[in-house]
């Protein structure tokens, strides 16, 4: 009735934007992401029968009942047979709302924590399919290395789920997360998938689009070819806060540090250096490397007086269980 799970969030390289489904979640094409070391979610979820109602906890402060969090839940209890109450303490080791795909490695600690505690043994694509309820991203942070997130064609989102296209060891790939100076973001990236998909004239060159670039990563990522890699990241990434930016009203995930960081990779990149910018719903930047250019970067990118903090990351691991009871 009590487990503790820790989570990784992960960079989409090939971006989920867009659901065909709201209910379920289910994405309007598939996507490819690598999950990320360091950037962890820890949580604690244990069922107590002396609870009225679930009590949950981030980062030590109730929250309420968050909708998602409370839907997932109520998922595992009916997939348990029971109606009993759940303690959930979170804590994320790294920015909250912020871009930084914080509700992937939220969600999948979550629902193996969730399924763990109420005596489920799920794991592969039937954890996946548990975590892509409470978010989407979520489904491939169950993974670790490069994960494909299979959108599916069935009504019910039974055939939608994630599988690991190669693990973490396979690619030795630096990643900078460089932190430009900003708060939460203010469009959540559910708003903004759904305000993309009703109003923006480009969303369907946007699908036709990423179906080609979902066929160039699995190649890149096969041949461990970082420019073809960092190309297609980089466009990809482009093109959807493009497309965001057509909606109506507007959603800009940008601020004037992430324009000064972009500048500066596409500078340092004409220099020789290998970078590579991506970026997910927020205004913070992801900068692939490789191993023999990543403290030059790091030390270039730090010195922008936009810029709050580098982390420096890569490929991390799966989802895993810390402990049961």
């Amino acid at each position: 009735m009590r487990a503790t799970a820790v989570a990784n969030a992960n960079l989409a390289l090939v971006k989920y934007w867009g659901k065909r489904d709201e209910g379920l979640i289910l994405p309007q094409h598939g996507s490819i992401s690598l999950t990320l070391e360091g950037l962890e979610t820890r949580t604690l979820v244990a069922f107590d029968p002396s609870l009225e109602e679930d009590d949950i906890r981030l980062g030590g402060r109730r929250v309420g009942s968050p909708r998602r969090v409370q839907g997932l839940l109520h998922i595992v209890r009916a997939m348990a047979g029971t109606d009993c109450r759940a303690r959930v303490e979170s804590e994320n080791g790294f920015p909250t709302a912020a871009g930084l795909a914080s509700s992937a490695s939220a969600f999948a600690a979550l629902a193996l924590a969730a399924s763990r505690a109420a005596g489920l043994e799920l794991e592969g694509a039937a954890l996946s399919r548990l975590a892509r309820q409470g978010s989407g991203s979520a489904c491939r942070s169950v993974y670790g290395g490069f994960v494909e997130w299979l959108p599916g064609s069935l009504p019910d989102g039974s055939d939608s789920f994630s599988v690991p296209l190669a693990p973490q060891d396979h690619w030795d790939l630096p990643v900078l997360i460089v932190l430009v100076r900003s708060g939460a973001k203010e469009v959540p990236s559910s708003e903004g998938m759904r305000r993309s998909v009703e109003t923006s004239p480009f969303y369907p060159v946007w699908r036709q689009q990423a179906e080609k670039d979902l066929n160039l990563l699995r190649q890149a990522i096969a041949e461990r070819d970082l420019h073809l890699l960092g190309r297609v990241a980089e466009e990809n990434a482009m093109r959807m806060h493009a497309v965001a930016m057509a909606a109506s009203p507007p959603v800009l995930y940008w601020s004037p540090g992430t324009l000064r960081v972009l500048e500066k990779v596409r500078a340092l990149r004409r220099e020789g250096l290998h970078a590579y910018a991506s970026m997910d719903a927020g205004p913070h930047v992801h900068v692939l490397t490789s191993r023999d250019c990543a403290a030059a970067l790091e030390a270039e990118l730090a010195a922008l007086p936009e810029v709050s903090e580098v982390l420096v990351s890569g490929p991390g691991p799966a989802a895993r269980l810390l402990g049961a009871e």
